[in-house]
Formats: structure tokens, sequence, C-alpha cells
């Protein structure tokens, strides 16, 4: 292996969604730089931390059907029993919800947090309230995914952010997803919610740090053994 292969692998690949990013923040460097040397190198730095914000690295999942994956990057913030948006249809009993919050350093690349299909999707305008109120699960511009697994029905919500504008979703109704796979990106700070039937155990605490693809949300068999992930 050579040093140009080394340093290609270290390189964490950006999302394509970033791509227009990146161009607007080079280009306003290059023009500010021409104004006044200090503010190119402001500029340069704002420019590597979009590259940085957009990033998507592979991550290795655990390939076990038991298991809800984390479907993002960022802190546990909340873990109870609440009944899921209405719209989602997934009835007016509560469900077990662990929310995992994003801020603006966290990879923002969602995943799927169990294999099934796409059963439809529902998007809904809102506000943009702080991603960390309790209320902005029912305030905020949101968009909900049900998959149907082999443990029943599933809620995945993503939620808009104090500066997220723009929810981004790569799948379609009818979608086959694997646990893991991407599916969607947030921009700038931002929220996901998964509603889980009766049955799963939560195996995360409220602000433990929590990996899309890789960390275990909760369980349904806690007799299931472990198994070695794959990457994606």
């Amino acid at each position: 292996m050579t040093i140009f292969d080394s340093i290609r692998k270290a390189i964490v690949p950006i999302h394509k969604e970033g791509y227009p990013f990146v161009a607007i923040f080079l280009v306003v460097t290059l023009l500010l730089g021409w104004l006044a040397e200090p503010l190119f190198w402001i500029g340069l730095f704002l420019t590597a931390w979009c590259a940085y914000f957009f990033r998507d690295p592979d991550r290795v999942v655990p390939q076990d059907a038991d298991l809800v994956i984390s479907p993002a990057d960022g802190r546990v913030s909340s873990i109870s029993m609440e009944i899921p948006p209405a719209e989602m249809g997934l009835g007016a009993m509560p469900m077990l919800r662990i929310c995992v919050f994003m801020n603006v350093f966290n990879c923002h690349v969602n995943r799927a947090p169990m294999a099934g299909r796409v059963r439809s999707i529902h998007y809904r305008a809102g506000k943009f309230l702080n991603a960390e109120l309790d209320k902005a699960s029912e305030d905020n511009e949101r968009n909900g995914l049900v998959i149907d697994t082999a443990h029943g029905e599933i809620g995945v919500v993503q939620i808009a952010g104090l500066v997220a504008r723009r929810i981004v979703c790569f799948v379609e109704d009818g979608d086959p997803v694997d646990a893991g796979e991407r599916f969607g990106l947030i921009r700038f700070g931002s929220r996901l919610d998964v509603y889980l039937p009766e049955g799963a155990v939560p195996r995360v605490a409220i602000g433990q740090m929590a990996t899309a693809g890789e960390t275990t949300l909760a369980v349904f068999d806690t007799t299931a053994e472990p198994v070695i992930g794959r990457r994606v």
C-alpha cells in the first residue's frame, strides 16, 4: 500500500448533498480573500467545517434482527413512553420513544434503525424550535417514516432544529431498507425520534453518545447472541 492509498483511506468522504454547500463556501472564501487576507483564512476555516459537517463515514452495523440501531450520531436526549405523531397511523397508545439529538458538529447522515420495508412517509411543516425541547416533537417541521419490521411497525421521525432548514429523505414508500442503511439527512442541527412497539427494551441511557449504524438503542430479544458486524 502506497502513502497515497493510506491518505485516501483516512479521508472521510463527503455526502453528495454537501457538494453545493462546500462549493458556495469556497467561492465566498475566495471573494473574501480578494478583499482582505484575514477574511480568507476565516472563510477557509468555515469551508473546512462545512465539509466536515457533510462527512459520510462507513459504519459497521450489527447483524441481528432483534437490535434497534441508532439512526443518528448524537446524544440520547430522552427515553420515554409517548404517543407517536398522529399522521403516522401508529395508533393512540404510548410507544417507547428514544430521541437522539444532533448538534452542528455531529455527522448528519441518518440511517435505518432496523431492517424492513418503508410502509409510508409523512412530511409535516412546522416551526424551528430548539430540537432538544420536548415540544419540538409536536411543533417542529418533521418527516416520519413507518417501517414494517420483523417485530412490527416502528416509527422514525426526522425533526428539524433551531438552525436546520432542510430535511432530506432518500427513500420512498415501499422501499426495502437494511439496518444501518442511509435513508436521509438533516442540515445543521436537529433530532431523530424512534418509536418502538411493545417488547423493545432500552439499552442506552439519557446523556449517552450514540453512533448512527453502530450503537444499539434497544433490543427485542435479550437472549440473542452477539454477531459480527458488517461495513456499509
